[in-house]
């Protein structure tokens, strides 16, 4: 009942982790405009992500608009979305073989040595799905902040982190912390699998104990003989 609770919960928070991973793919919210000394136009918010920048005025009317070409966004942004799109298919693949191994589903048997397999597998696929996350997530909010500092940039286009981004801390969060629950799990059934098969039963010890007295005793007599 506990390891069933277990996998539940180890699903659940790589579930969290996975619909984050998806809406931060999708959200605009990367970059948002600064507004910082003469930049003071509150009526009016930019927002930059990884395939639009939105124009949000007054809180009413937003406009969006797709990039015309990936050679015309920044680095970061370029190389954060093919990591983006990378953490989606891990998250999304590890989230379908953790559900083949959880002990309510049969389509993979019954065997559990097979499921501890499979939700090993889980398990990493999730680690390295957090940790595909985790990368362009710190490598945006590094380059806002370097340039939030830098003298030389203009103030209009200097930008302040977005939402997608501390969505994107806790889906890489949770996406690591399904994957450890998962392995945890597999490596405590793993130890206590090897322990029970090497401990001896109480029975066997005490039928080896007879047998030896037996064929102790069978030999005494023959020699007195």
């Amino acid at each position: 009942m506990a390891s069933s609770a277990l996998q539940i919960v180890g699903l659940v928070v790589g579930g969290i982790g996975l619909v984050g991973t998806f809406a931060i793919t999708g959200m605009p919210q990367w970059r948002v405009t600064a507004f910082i000394e003469n930049n003071i136009i509150v009526f009016e918010t930019i927002w930059e992500g990884l395939w639009m920048h939105c124009i949000r005025q007054a809180n009413i009317r937003m406009q969006c608009k797709v990039y015309d070409s990936l050679l015309a966004l920044s680095p970061d942004l370029q190389a954060s979305r093919g990591l983006m799109c990378s953490a989606s298919a891990l998250s999304f693949l590890a989230f379908i073989i953790a559900i083949m191994g959880m002990k309510c589903t049969q389509c993979t048997g019954n065997n559990k040595q097979t499921k501890g397999h499979i939700l090993l597998a889980a398990g990493v696929l999730f680690i390295l799905s957090g940790i595909v996350v985790f990368i362009p997530v710190c490598w945006v909010a590094n380059t806002i902040i370097r340039d939030f500092y830098n003298p030389v940039v203009n103030v209009a286009q200097k930008r302040e982190l977005g939402e997608a981004l501390y969505i994107g801390w806790v889906s890489a969060f949770c996406l690591i912390s399904g994957g450890a629950i998962f392995c945890c799990f597999c490596r405590c059934n793993e130890k206590a699998r090897n322990y029970r098969f090497s401990a001896p039963s109480h029975h066997t010890s005490y039928k080896t104990h007879h047998m030896q007295r037996k064929t102790e005793s069978s030999y005494s007599k023959s020699q007195y003989v």
